[in-house]
């Protein structure tokens, strides 16, 4: 097996074009797991752990520019969790400390897992991920990047470069159910981002479904409830309803975690929870 350790991002891309088929390596959280179950072969390995621009995160405006290679440890800077909490809540609940120093951001969201922590804050936030191979640029929404269970669209010879995510006027906040409390791999996990600006409530969620999503339909409707004006908090028969539309939005399975009753139960519970979070945080 070959090892190469790329030192920018121009030059991971130049080898990936000479040899596309090479496996990109991250933090290594997910790969290796794969690996050690022989699931996964490995010839050719590209590391970019070395690449220290893909580690940085700027302001650019109203919107935040996350490196890929922004570890779940670096994702719960003060700073930065101050800007995007969901992201900074969902990065406190990866695994153990051993394994939020070394996975990465651009790794969660390249394994493109149902389960994937990152993925429903993100949603709900709209952002954008900048990719890039040697020949070109572009980027694609969270939204579309994820096609199906542990897919997406990265071409032959891409990487995931960046992420950028607009930064919200409000409270936002991130909840997961699993099998245990910590270091566990979601069951159902639910992001909740308040946009004031825009007048609407954001609703990412995960692990209920082959692709992570927006709960369209709960998020018109308590966007059209809420009492802006005021910025008071939506009755109990309100809350109730929006638990139940992004219950009904879901598609879960049965498998070892859980059963897919179990699932629509707990989604609907985090919903619940999560609005009311979110407006008693409002208030304070």
């Amino acid at each position: 097996m070959g090892v190469i350790i790329a030192k920018s991002v121009n030059e991971a891309c130049a080898v990936l074009a000479e040899n596309p088929a090479t496996t990109v390596l991250a933090g290594g959280t997910d790969l290796m797991v794969q690996v050690n179950r022989g699931a996964k072969s490995l010839e050719s390995v590209l590391d970019l752990s070395r690449i220290l621009e893909l580690k940085k995160w700027s302001i650019e405006g109203s919107e935040i520019v996350l490196g890929a290679g922004i570890s779940y440890t670096d994702l719960t800077n003060p700073q930065l969790a101050k800007l995007v909490p969901a992201l900074a809540q969902a990065a406190r609940t990866v695994g153990s400390p051993q394994i939020r120093n070394a996975g990465t951001l651009g790794g969660n969201l390249a394994t493109a897992s149902p389960a994937g922590d990152t993925i429903p804050a993100l949603v709900a936030m709209d952002a954008f991920l900048k990719l890039k191979s040697s020949t070109e640029t572009r980027e694609v929404s969270m939204t579309e990047f994820v096609t199906g269970v542990k897919t997406n669209v990265l071409k032959p010879g891409e990487i995931i470069e960046s992420v950028r995510i607009p930064v919200f006027e409000g409270p936002q906040e991130f909840l997961k159910v699993g099998t245990r409390n910590a270091m566990v791999i979601s069951v159902v996990s639910l992001a909740l981002v308040k946009d004031h600006l825009g007048r609407k409530l954001r609703v990412g969620v995960g692990s209920v479904s082959p692709v992570p999503f927006r709960a369209a339909a709960a998020e018109e409707f308590i966007s059209h409830e809420f009492d802006w004006e005021n910025n008071s908090g939506p009755s109990e028969k309100v809350i109730s309803k929006f638990s139940e539309l992004v219950a009904d939005s879901t598609e879960p399975i049965d498998d070892h975690r859980g059963t897919a009753n179990y699932r629509k139960h707990a989604v609907k519970v985090l919903a619940k929870r999560a609005l009311e979070r979110v407006c008693e945080g409002d208030v304070a």
